[in-house]
């Protein structure tokens, strides 16, 4: 099977609409137990994805272990090579599938960031 570098996918499997993608994304953080998880639409907003995702895991090692599952299936399922950073530490860890952006933290790292303040709608001001 040939690579394609520039997106990150294996080509000979048919790709997902990025819809599709989030939602075998959510899924996955669904099956493997993580927490808190908040779905971002960054359609309009920025280059970066169409979709970000920011969960929590309770442990160090639980964080490593829903990053390494879920792009083990986006492998599997759809051909997707993601890019990973932050696995070998487990504090916070950066998926990039190219359509969606995934963030998975230990709780209190997540509360020291706050990643999904600056990205979420925010309230009209009266």
């Amino acid at each position: 099977m040939a690579a394609d570098d520039r997106a990150g996918v294996l080509t000979a499997q048919p790709q997902p609409s990025s819809e599709e993608l989030l939602a075998r994304i959510l899924k996955s953080l669904e099956d493997d137990k993580a927490e808190d998880i908040v779905q971002i639409d960054l359609r309009g907003k920025t280059a970066i994805g169409d979709y970000m995702v920011v969960a929590s895991g309770r442990s160090s090692r639980q964080v490593s272990s829903i990053a390494e599952k879920l792009t083990d299936r986006l492998k599997q399922e759809f051909g997707r090579l993601s890019k990973i950073e932050g696995r070998e530490t487990g504090d916070w860890v950066l998926i990039d599938t190219g359509d969606v952006i995934v963030h998975i933290f230990r709780p209190e790292v997540r509360d020291f960031y706050q990643l999904e303040k600056m990205w979420m709608p925010s309230a009209p001001v009266s």
